[in-house]
C-alpha cells in the first residue's frame, strides 16, 4: 500500500497488506479537513495518486458543498456511516458508501479514518456454506432449532457435546424429550410463547445432564425464524455455558452465608456448629469440627508447637464439637459431639495438624493405615457409605491452632477439586477467628465471673431490722460480665445499709474496680458516715483511681476528672433504722428504689439525683422518708429496667406492675421481677436486691435523758441495771454497768448536754450514749500513774464491738456486748 504519515496525524493501527489494501479505500482526514493518508484503494476508487491529493482540503472532493451546521455536527459524532457524492479524477462523479471512524481516544491529536469497500458484490455470498459451517461449527455456544412443532430438526456440534447426543439422536424429539427435567419442560413452555408472540425471550437454566458429575448452567436466547416473507417458520435456540459462573456465584455465595451466619454468638460449640450447617449439604455431605484439648480449657497452643510437638509423631487426640450431615441423625459419625478419640498420623486430620496445612484427599482410600488408628468403626463407615473424597483444613487464628474443620463426599460423584480446597480454607479461617473469639471470651468471662462471686456476697447477713433477698444475673452478650454489685452491711444502732452500684464497662477490669468500691463502702460504713458524705468519699476514690490509672505526665490535670468517667460508677447507698422507721438514702447518678407499701402500693422514693462517681466537685444530697413495717424496698441496677428493648420510664412502669402482684415470699417477687421485666437476653448485668422492712418493738427499747451533772454517773447505772433486770439480762448486768458509766462519765466530762442513754436489746445488748460535741473519743493506752484515760480502753474490752457515729446534733459512742455472762467475754 502507498501512503504517507502529514502534520502528525496517526495512521490505522496495522499496516494494510498491498493485496488487502487494493479491496478498500483508505483515507486519513485531520481535524482540519486536510487529508493526512491516501491508500492504493482510494486511488483506484477516484483517481487521485498520493501527492495529489496529501495535505489538500477533503471538501475538494465533494461534489456539493457541505454545510457548515453538518460539520459542526460531525466533529461530536464517534462514528458516521452514509454515501457520498465524490468527484472521481477524470470528472465524473462516484457515489461512495463511506464508514467514518471519529479517532480521539489514543491521546494524539484526532482525525477521521475513511473507509469505503471496491467491489462490494464480489463479497455477497453466493451459497449458505458459510452459515451453515458458522452454525455447526460455533465453539462459544450451544444452537439449536426447532419447527413448529417445536421439534429439533438441527443442532451444532457444541450442542451435541452439551447433551452426549448426536443431531441424529436428538432429531425429531421436543425440548423436555431431550432430557426429562423440569427446566427443560420450562424452557419449551417458553419456546411455544415465543412462537405465539413472535418475540425472543431469554432464559437461565440449571440442570444436570446424562453424564455430567455436576449441575450444568446456562444462559439461553430463544427467538423466531422468519422467512423473507415474514413468515414463522420455527424457533431458535442459543446456549452459553455458564456453568463456572454458576458455581463461582455459588461459592460467593457460600462465602457470604458464612460471613453471615458464623460467629453469631460468642459461644464455642455454637460457633464451630454454624460453620459444618454453612457446609452442608451446598459444599460437603459430611462435615465436622474436632478441637484440641487445650482450646477446652480456652488455651490454644501456638502452630510450631503442633506441627512439632509429640502428638504429630503418635496421632492427634481431638474432641469432636460439632458436625453435620445431609443424612438424617448424622448417621455415618462413629462420633458424638462430646466424644474424645485418636487419629492417626496417616488420616487427613493429622495430617493438617501436623503440616498446619489444609489436605485434599480427592480419591480417598478407606484402606490408609491412618484409618487404623483411634475408633474401631471408623474404616467400616468409610467403605458403608462410599465416603470417596475429603478435606481436612486446620482451624488457626492468631498463630494458634486450635482444631481442624474435615469435610467429606459420598452423595455427590464429584470429588472435591483445588478450588474446593481454597473455599474451604477461606470459610475455615472465618470460623477459625469467631472460634477463637469465642474461646478469649469464654476465658474472660469466665475469669470475671470468678472474680465477681468472690467479691459479691454469697449470702446476706440476718437482720432484725430487714429480711432480704437477692438476685444477680450476669450479662452473656458480647460486651462480658459488667461491674454491678451489691450490699447488706450490718450498722450500730441495729440499723442496716442497703447498696447498689454499676460500675461502668464490662470484664475483668469493671470486675475488679466493683470489688474495689464495694470494700470502700463497707470500710466507710464501718465509720458510720451519712449517706451524702459516703458518696462524697467514694467519688473521690473513683477519681484516684482514674488517676493510677493514667500514666505521670500523660494527662494535664485539669483532664483527670473528665477521664474519671471511663472508671466511673453510679451508686445508692441507703440506711433503714428499725426503731424510727426512717429510710435515709442518697444516690450517685443511680436509678430510685420502689418501695411497696403494707397496701400494695408501690412508688419511687423522690430522692435528690447526685452525679455519678468520678465527676468529683458537685455534692451529693440525702434524703429521708419513713417506711412503715412491713413496707418492701427494692433496689436495682439499670440493666433491669433500661435496654434497648424498652427506655427507663417503660421499664420502670414493668418494674412497677412487678411489684404490684401480691406475693409473701421475698423470692418469688424477685423471680416475678425477673421474668416480666428485663427483655429476655439482658444487654447488660442486672443486680436486685429486695428487703421487707421490721420495725423493732418498743418494748425493746428504753431511754433516758441525764443532766451533765457527774452525780448522776451511779442514777444512769442504776437505771441500766433496772432495765436489764426487767429484760432478764442479770447476767450481763456488771459488764453493762460498768459500760455505761464509763459513757456516761465521758460525756459529762468531755462533751456538753443534753446526754441520752439509750438501751436496745437486740442479739446483743447495745449501750449508747448522745452528747453535741462532734469530738470522738479515741483509744489510748493508759502510763501507771495516770487517774484517767481508761474508760474507753476499759469498754473496748468489756465488748464486742464499740464505736462512734455522727449525728445531726452531734455524736453518739455505742457499744455492743454479748449477751452471755461476762466471764465469756
Amino acid at each position: 500500500m502507498e501512503h504517507q504519515h502529514v502534520g502528525g496525524a496517526r495512521p490505522p493501527s496495522g499496516p494494510l497488506k498491498e493485496s488487502e489494501g487494493a479491496q478498500t479505500a483508505l483515507a486519513v482526514v485531520d481535524e482540519h479537513g486536510v487529508i493526512a493518508e491516501w491508500s492504493e484503494g482510494a486511488r483506484r476508487l477516484l483517481g487521485y495518486a498520493t501527492a495529489e491529493v496529501v495535505g489538500t482540503p477533503a471538501a475538494d472532493l465533494v461534489d456539493l458543498p457541505i454545510p457548515d451546521e453538518t460539520l459542526r455536527q460531525l466533529s461530536s459524532l464517534r462514528r458516521w456511516t452514509g454515501t457520498v457524492r465524490l468527484r472521481h479524477r477524470d470528472g465524473h462523479v462516484e457515489n461512495v458508501r463511506l464508514l467514518a471512524h471519529h479517532q480521539t481516544d489514543d491521546g494524539s491529536d484526532a482525525y477521521w479514518l475513511l473507509l469505503s469497500t471496491l467491489t462490494v458484490g464480489a463479497f455477497a455470498p453466493e451459497t449458505d456454506e458459510l452459515a451453515e459451517w458458522s452454525f455447526y461449527q460455533a465453539s462459544c455456544c450451544s444452537m439449536e432449532t426447532y419447527d413448529t412443532r417445536l421439534r429439533l430438526v438441527h443442532a451444532n456440534h457444541f450442542s451435541e457435546r452439551a447433551m452426549n447426543l448426536s443431531e441424529e439422536e436428538m432429531r425429531g424429539l421436543l425440548h423436555s424429550e431431550i432430557v426429562p427435567h423440569d427446566e427443560f419442560v420450562r424452557v419449551e413452555r417458553c419456546m411455544a410463547q415465543v412462537l405465539e408472540s413472535g418475540q425472543p425471550q431469554d432464559v437461565d437454566v440449571q440442570v444436570q445432564v446424562a453424564g455430567e458429575l455436576r449441575k450444568q448452567a446456562w444462559s439461553l436466547s430463544l427467538y423466531p425464524l422468519k422467512d423473507d416473507h415474514g413468515v414463522l417458520r420455527g424457533v431458535g435456540l442459543s446456549a452459553h455455558d455458564r456453568t463456572e459462573q454458576y458455581w463461582a456465584h455459588k461459592r460467593l455465595q457460600l462465602l457470604n452465608d458464612a460471613s453471615a451466619r458464623i460467629g453469631s454468638t460468642l459461644d464455642v460449640v455454637r460457633t464451630a456448629q454454624e460453620l459444618v450447617d454453612v457446609a452442608v449439604p451446598d459444599f460437603a455431605d459430611f462435615a465436622t469440627v474436632d478441637l484440641l484439648p487445650d482450646v477446652e480449657r480456652a488455651e490454644a497452643a501456638p502452630i510450631e508447637e503442633t506441627v512439632s510437638g509429640p502428638a504429630a509423631v503418635g496421632g492427634f487426640r481431638l474432641r469432636r464439637i460439632a458436625q453435620q450431615s445431609v443424612l438424617p441423625g448424622v448417621i455415618e459419625a462413629v462420633l458424638r459431639p462430646g466424644d474424645v478419640d485418636i487419629w492417626g498420623v496417616g488420616s487427613p486430620t493429622a495430617q493438617c495438624l501436623a503440616t498446619g496445612q489444609a489436605v485434599l484427599h480427592a480419591e480417598l482410600d478407606p484402606q490408609s493405615s491412618g484409618w487404623a488408628v483411634g475408633h474401631p468403626d471408623r474404616k467400616a463407615t468409610i467403605r458403608t457409605y462410599g465416603i470417596h473424597s475429603a478435606m481436612a483444613v486446620p482451624l488457626q487464628a492468631r498463630g494458634h491452632t486450635l482444631g481442624v474443620a474435615v469435610f467429606l463426599r459420598h452423595q455427590r460423584p464429584e470429588s472435591f477439586a483445588e478450588g474446593d480446597l481454597l473455599l474451604a480454607e477461606e470459610i475455615t479461617a472465618r470460623a477459625a477467628v469467631c472460634i477463637d473469639n469465642a474461646r478469649r471470651y469464654t476465658r474472660e468471662r469466665d475469669t470475671a465471673l470468678t472474680l465477681q462471686r468472690t467479691l459479691l456476697p454469697r449470702s446476706l447477713p440476718s437482720q432484725v431490722g430487714v429480711e432480704a433477698t437477692y438476685r444477680y444475673l450476669p450479662s452473656d452478650t458480647v460486651a462480658g460480665v459488667g461491674g454491678d454489685w451489691f450490699d447488706l452491711i450490718p450498722l450500730s444502732g441495729a440499723r442496716v445499709a442497703l447498696v447498689v452500684g454499676d460500675v461502668v464497662g464490662h470484664g475483668v477490669q469493671a470486675s475488679a474496680i466493683m470489688g474495689r468500691l464495694r470494700t470502700a463502702v463497707r470500710t466507710l460504713a464501718d465509720i458510720d458516715l451519712p449517706p451524702d458524705e459516703l458518696l462524697t468519699h467514694l467519688d473521690d476514690l473513683v477519681i484516684r483511681l482514674s488517676e493510677e490509672a493514667v500514666p505521670d505526665g500523660a494527662a494535664p490535670p485539669d483532664q483527670v476528672t473528665e477521664m474519671a468517667g471511663g472508671l466511673g460508677a453510679t451508686c445508692l447507698y441507703a440506711v433503714y433504722d428499725p426503731v424510727s422507721c426512717t429510710f435515709t438514702l442518697a444516690s450517685a447518678g443511680h436509678p430510685a428504689p420502689a418501695v411497696v407499701g403494707p397496701l400494695g402500693d408501690v412508688d419511687f422514693v423522690e430522692i435528690l439525683p447526685g452525679p455519678p462517681l468520678g465527676l468529683g466537685g458537685l455534692p451529693f444530697e440525702t434524703s429521708e422518708v419513713v417506711l412503715p413495717a412491713g413496707s418492701l424496698i427494692a433496689l436495682y441496677t439499670d440493666g433491669l429496667v433500661e435496654s434497648a428493648e424498652q427506655d427507663l420510664d417503660q421499664g420502670t412502669e414493668r418494674l412497677r406492675r412487678a411489684l404490684a402482684r401480691p406475693s409473701t415470699s421475698l423470692e418469688d417477687i424477685c423471680d416475678t421481677v425477673l421474668a416480666t421485666v428485663p427483655p429476655e437476653r439482658p444487654a447488660d448485668d442486672i443486680a436486685l436486691l429486695v428487703a421487707r422492712t421490721r420495725a423493732f418493738d418498743p418494748r425493746l427499747v428504753a431511754t433516758w435523758d441525764l443532766p451533765a451533772d457527774p452525780s448522776v454517773v451511779a442514777r444512769a447505772r442504776k437505771l441500766a441495771t433496772g432495765q436489764l433486770d426487767a429484760w432478764n439480762l442479770q447476767e450481763v448486768s456488771f459488764a453493762a454497768e460498768l459500760v455505761v458509766s464509763e459513757l456516761v462519765t465521758n460525756a459529762i466530762r468531755h462533751a456538753s448536754p443534753p446526754i441520752r442513754l439509750r438501751l436496745l436489746r437486740d442479739r446483743q445488748l447495745i449501750c449508747e450514749v448522745s452528747d453535741t460535741s462532734s469530738t470522738a473519743p479515741h483509744l489510748r493506752r493508759a502510763r501507771t500513774y495516770d487517774e484517767g484515760g481508761r474508760g474507753i480502753l476499759l469498754v473496748a474490752q468489756l465488748s464486742r464491738s464499740w464505736g462512734t457515729r455522727q449525728t445531726g446534733t452531734g455524736k453518739t459512742i455505742w457499744a455492743a456486748l454479748s449477751l452471755e455472762s461476762p466471764s465469756s467475754v
